[in-house]
């Protein structure tokens, strides 16, 4: 055994946080303990007393090291931080169930935001979730949209705003606070009925939607009634949801936890005002030997105490567990001092209160078995993808616009530029484009680049139309460079412009030499990747289709008799060289201009 008994004997006897480490050093375990020296001494007594997995924990430790606390409750939140640091392997394998987001509402900024976010920190913001399937986060979502025109871009409301409204003024999803056109006061007043609605408030506002359906069915405006009673499908699904039993308080977080051989689930439901609000899910592997206090201990110690931990951002009045915890005391003193007024922590014995551990329970088989429901639509993923994509990349607004550019060559010829638009997320073929590109580049595409852009960008400033909110580039470093001075030269600052590189799929973002990579399941990339190819196509298309026209001319030009004009009416009869080939003489005969000699000499020209 290479813990010495002399260290052993020397360990503090005061509350504090214990690490095994094997011989490279490595955390192989991480425990808490009320007396140091006792705790960790009962590691290396008789090995009969071991579990089979505390057996060969004892094996594999070279050295320990202890961290000296004041208080037991210090050494709680010290152990939970440590394991979520060093995730040791004998502890308890712990993994989120990231499938569940929460909306978030930043209260705290003039003109707060709200969107989906699966990070909650303790930053002022409300939190709402994490919901239990995507579908009733997503009617939430849409209650709100319909009703309201909360804000999506990023800007920091009022010191930092964009010299123009975006996209999502022209279409009627907000009403442009950026540029003073909505007061703070008006847009808190409306924050303040979000809030409400997603606290699951919503009798007053059906009633509110009712009227004005009414009063839009009157008017025999029956599309606004129609979005109307939609509305109230939307609030009616939203209250659904969300109301679970009414218990003594209202205001409840509670624990509910299932196993099935070496697998385990636990989940804490978030119960505020009689409603539920969501759910924090976690799953455990290999556990066949951990006891069922265990198991608890790490589920509310990764919950309440560790770093970042979601739950310290709204604390209930009561956390209800499902069987004893030897730290149940420390963990209600901790709760209620992060509180800054009293919870209690209970294990119900009877009752309603008994019947919600048994919900909570029936929650945490559910996670186990992998059978909650998910419910998706394309709207949504393209939604998604479009706040991810804002997410990811840090823009100021959702690229509800977004324009790529590629440009197309062959060995310097025919060299051609393309103008892809995507708008919400999909294509607008409409505002697709193409250029010949003017310049006598030949193979720089960094100069052709530089030219589709300030073409393209010039056009719709001069034509006063919405400029893209992303500007994506098909290239590099060198391709974004020549896409930011052609920007710069127009003095166009409020557009984002980044650049996609298609061998490892890197974003490059102007200001930084270090790509952004991005994961390969992202919805983000997926979309970059969308617009990306669509404009390579589109481009490659053209430079073939020029190319076609050029060789048509340049063989049909050696055969006498056959100028420009005669050229332009087989191509546009043929198609193509081949297509001419496969005709007969009468077809090219009966062509008006063309005569049955001259048929032939085509043909014999064309090796016929």
């Amino acid at each position: 055994m290479p813990v010495d008994t002399d260290t052993l004997r020397t360990l503090s006897t005061k509350p504090g946080v214990y690490l095994f480490k094997d011989a490279k050093e490595g955390v192989l375990y991480v425990g808490k303990a009320k007396a140091l020296r006792s705790r960790v001494r009962s590691y290396f007594r008789r090995e009969a007393d071991l579990s089979a997995k505390n057996r060969e924990l004892v094996r594999l430790i070279e050295s320990v090291d202890t961290l000296v606390v004041g208080t037991e409750a210090e050494a709680l939140i010290l152990e939970a931080n440590l394991i979520k640091e060093y995730r040791p392997r004998f502890n308890i394998l712990m993994r989120d169930d990231k499938k569940y987001p929460y909306i978030k509402v930043t209260v705290r900024e003039p003109f707060p935001r709200v969107y989906v976010t699966r990070r909650v920190v303790n930053d002022g913001a409300r939190y709402f979730g994490p919901y239990t399937s995507v579908g009733p986060m997503r009617q939430a979502l849409e209650v709100v949209k319909r009703l309201h025109t909360v804000r999506s871009c990023r800007y920091n409301l009022p010191k930092d705003k964009p010299d123009r409204p975006c996209l999502d003024y022209h279409i009627g999803r907000c009403k442009a606070p950026c540029v003073g056109l909505q007061s703070e006061a008006d847009y808190r007043k409306m924050t303040d009925e979000i809030l409400r609605i997603l606290e699951g408030e919503t009798e007053e506002l059906r009633a509110d939607v009712e009227v004005r359906m009414r009063e839009a069915s009157a008017a025999l405006d029956f599309e606004r009634a129609a979005r109307m009673r939609d509305v109230l499908t939307g609030l009616d699904t939203l209250a659904k949801e969300q109301r679970v039993h009414r218990a003594q308080g209202g205001d409840l977080d509670i624990v509910g936890l299932a196993r099935d051989g070496d697998l385990g689930a636990g989940v804490v439901l978030k119960v505020r005002s009689g409603l539920l609000l969501g759910r924090d899910a976690q799953r455990f592997a290999k556990i066949r030997d951990e006891s069922e206090e265990d198991l608890l201990s790490s589920l509310v110690s990764r919950h309440y105490l560790g770093a970042g931990a979601a739950a310290l951002v709204d604390l209930p009045r009561q956390v209800l567990l499902p069987h004893e915890l030897e730290d149940r005391a420390l963990l209600a003193e901790i709760l209620t001092e992060g509180a800054g007024r009293q919870v209690t922590v209970a294990v119900p014995q009877r009752g309603d209160k008994l019947r919600l551990i048994e919900l909570a329970e029936e929650n945490a088989r559910q996670v186990l078995e992998d059978r909650v429901a998910a419910l998706t639509y394309a709207a949504d993923r393209a939604e998604d993808a479009l706040f991810s994509l804002q997410d990811e990349l840090d823009l100021k607004v959702v690229p509800r616009l977004m324009v790529c550019f590629d440009i197309s060559h062959l060995q310097g010829a025919e060299t051609v530029g393309s103008a892809v638009v995507f708008e919400n997320g999909e294509p607008r073929r409409a505002a697709y484009r193409h250029m010949r590109i003017k310049g006598d580049w030949g193979n720089d595409d960094f100069a052709s680049m530089e030219e589709v852009v300030r073409r393209y960008f010039r056009r719709r400033r001069d034509e006063q139309k919405p400029l893209p909110d992303l500007a994506v580039i098909d290239g590099g470093k060198g391709q974004l460079s020549a896409a930011t001075s052609a920007l710069a030269s127009l003095e166009i600052e409020d557009v984002a412009v980044i650049a996609l590189a298609k061998r490892e799929e890197e974003v490059f973002v102007p200001g930084s030499g270090e790509p952004i990579l991005l994961d390969r399941r992202n919805r983000a990339l997926h979309l970059l990747q969308r617009i990306r190819d669509e404009a390579h196509r589109f481009a490659v298309r053209y430079n073939r289709k020029l190319r076609s026209k050029r060789t048509i001319r340049s063989e049909l030009g050696e055969i006498p008799g056959i100028g420009p004009q005669r050229q332009q009416v087989l191509l546009r009869r043929f198609g193509s060289v081949k297509g001419l080939r496969q005709a007969t003489r009468d077809e090219i005969a009966h062509i008006p201009g063309f005569s049955e000699a001259l048929a032939s000499r085509i043909l014999t020209y064309l090796g016929r």
